[in-house]
């Protein structure tokens, strides 16, 4: 029976943005809000960034294979990293940018531009309900848990079985975005998957790839080859940057 998958998958956080710096600066800094105005979505990349972006395509342009479909976030940033990866050669000049709302960034609501001071000092009962629920299901008003993130890529990676099997994609999004389709993919339970992220935070422009084997159940199945790997900015000279939640240190 024919595969309903990618023959390979690979799940890619977009370049440093302009907002990965803000927090820094605004952690560093004790800071309640992240210096930064107008919304996340349009949040650009940084210089480095698209330095990062440009290091991928050029990578992937040496390599033997490269992606028939190039999926990526709405966020300006995600958009800026595929198009960057393309003109460098990651793939085929002729292939579209596929934007897809449901790979977005997880929305924070009411908590959105606050770091983890700024909410303590704002917000203090969703600083506990937080630490009570733990950030796979704590869903802060407007904004979405992980648990909401992982509902819309189920559809999402419905569409991509639909559309594309076969078919080598990429999908270009963010840190939660990676993690949660972990999750789904690998099957993994919720401690399983906030200890990966305890681990270490996904690297700006990793790639984290998936293979068909073909003999794993009657579909197929999607086993995971490498998880956040940062070589080709370390081959081309471009600093290797990783950035957390911008309310991170209000874990559960």
């Amino acid at each position: 029976m024919a595969s309903r998958w990618p023959s390979v998958l690979w799940l890619v956080r977009h370049g440093q943005s302009a907002g990965n710096v803000a927090h820094d600066t605004a952690h560093e800094q004790g800071l309640a809000r992240i210096p930064l105005t107008g919304r996340d979505v349009d949040v650009p990349l940084s210089p480095l960034g698209e330095q990062q972006a440009q290091a991928l395509g050029t990578w992937f342009a040496s390599e033997d294979e490269r992606p028939d479909v190039l999926l990526s976030s709405s966020y300006v940033r995600a958009q800026q990293t595929a198009t960057l990866f393309r003109d460098a050669g990651g793939c085929d000049p002729a292939i579209p940018i596929c934007v897809d709302e449901r790979l977005r960034e997880k929305e924070f609501g009411i908590l959105d531009g606050l770091t983890a001071t700024g909410v303590a000092a704002t917000y203090p009962d969703q600083a506990e309900f937080r630490r009570i629920l733990g950030k796979f299901y704590h869903r802060p008003p407007g904004g979405e848990s992980w648990a909401d993130v992982i509902l819309r890529l189920r559809s999402l990676l419905d569409t991509v079985s639909l559309h594309h099997a076969g078919e080598k994609v990429m999908i270009v999004a963010h840190q939660v975005v990676v993690l949660c389709l972990r999750y789904i993919i690998e099957n993994l339970t919720e401690a399983q998957v906030l200890g990966i992220d305890k681990e270490g935070d996904v690297a700006n422009c990793s790639i984290t790839e998936y293979r068909l084997d073909h003999d794993a159940g009657p579909f197929g199945k999607l086993v995971l080859s490498r998880y956040n790997v940062t070589a080709p900015m370390k081959e081309a000279g471009a600093p290797v940057t990783t950035a957390p939640e911008p309310i991170q240190a209000v874990r559960g």
